[in-house]
């Protein structure tokens, strides 16, 4: 298969709130914006493919379970501190937690959707250590 891009669709409720929260607080670039009738989708930047964001989802304001959410979006970034700042400065709850194989922060995205932040460093000595 010759695979030419990759991508997630993430259907939402609160469209506004999560294409603000997707752009402005996890800095990812809109590639494009579509509205037909009540649809609508925001398409951006997710390392070399791309997040479709799409209306018809539904929201879970306290927090989506694994039952209800079985995936969780990751970033990877260079310091978690750094990272941990900003969710703050934007009044997302943080809590970071540490492990054996790294630091790793849990949010949710406006609709509650799984969400984890973890520092690239650790990432990295567990695929050298295979």
């Amino acid at each position: 298969m010759d695979t030419q891009r990759y991508d997630i669709i993430l259907n939402i409720q609160n469209y506004n709130e999560c294409v603000a929260f997707y752009r402005d607080v996890l800095d990812l670039k809109v590639m494009f914006s579509k509205i037909e009738g009540d649809f609508k989708l925001t398409c951006v930047e997710f390392g070399s493919g791309y997040l479709m964001i799409e209306t018809k989802g539904f929201a879970e304001p306290n927090g989506k379970s694994i039952k209800a959410c079985p995936f969780k979006l990751r970033f990877n970034v260079a310091d978690i501190h750094a990272a941990m700042k900003r969710m703050k400065h934007f009044g997302i709850p943080t809590e970071l937690i540490e492990s054996e194989w790294g630091s790793t922060i849990n949010i949710y995205d406006p609709d509650g959707n799984r969400m984890g932040i973890r520092d690239e460093t650790s990432f990295n000595r567990q695929i050298n250590v295979q």
